[in-house]
């Protein structure tokens, strides 16, 4: 059974809710994806079902098996997800449809990537308070003593200073599907998600 689908994150918006209130949702495509392979337990060691997603200009067009043999010049992102088992509906080379994974009032975990912030220091990358802005401090926004291995030449490991920031995967756990429309293949799930608009996220059914 397939628990989970990959999509691209469009963006935030709102929708109201039967009680009539605004509700914030994030919508999720997932729209041009393909089933590319088919995994089992007894050839690969696991069940997995591998989609791939068409590239742009590729977009609306007729499946084609010469698309596998060229996986890079027709698809955008190759994916997998792990299943207990694969269904005999599942064929290579049909859309993945994901109206059936899941529905309204679902509990979903999202996993994407954070959006890439450069180089950035301790206060902007963990929220360092800096030196006081006054009685003639210095400090102003370094990150101030290291550690007392400092005169050896070492640094604590671990420890928090400046550099780069954003592009790691982060789960939001716990959100809600507030509605699905298979029309558009679109998923909308209230709240907000890791990554930015048009990033790749993964949307799995919590429990």
């Amino acid at each position: 059974m397939v628990n989970g689908f990959w999509g691209r994150k469009v963006g935030m918006t709102q929708v109201f809710s039967e009680n009539n209130k605004v509700v914030p949702v994030t919508a999720v495509d997932a729209s041009g994806w393909f089933v590319s392979q088919i995994k089992t337990h007894a050839k690969d060691g696991y069940n997995a079902i591998q989609v791939a997603y068409v590239r742009e200009k590729h977009q609306g067009a007729e499946f084609q098996e010469e698309w596998l043999k060229q996986k890079s010049k027709y698809f955008r992102w190759v994916k997998e997800i792990l299943v207990e088992f694969v269904s005999d509906d599942i064929v290579q080379g049909q859309p993945f449809d994901f109206s059936n994974v899941v529905q309204a009032k679902d509990i979903v975990n999202v996993m994407g990537t954070t959006k890439g912030c450069g180089f950035a220091g301790v206060m902007r990358r963990h929220k360092f308070t800096g030196g006081v802005a006054s009685h003639g401090s210095m400090l102003g926004r370094r990150p101030g003593s290291i550690s007392f291995q400092r005169s050896q030449g070492k640094v604590i490991k671990g420890k928090r200073m400046a550099g780069h920031m954003g592009v790691t995967q982060k789960t939001v756990r716990g959100l809600e599907v507030v509605q699905v429309v298979p029309q558009d293949n679109l998923v909308l799930i209230k709240g907000a998600m890791a990554g930015k608009p048009g990033s790749l996220v993964y949307v799995r059914k919590n429990g």
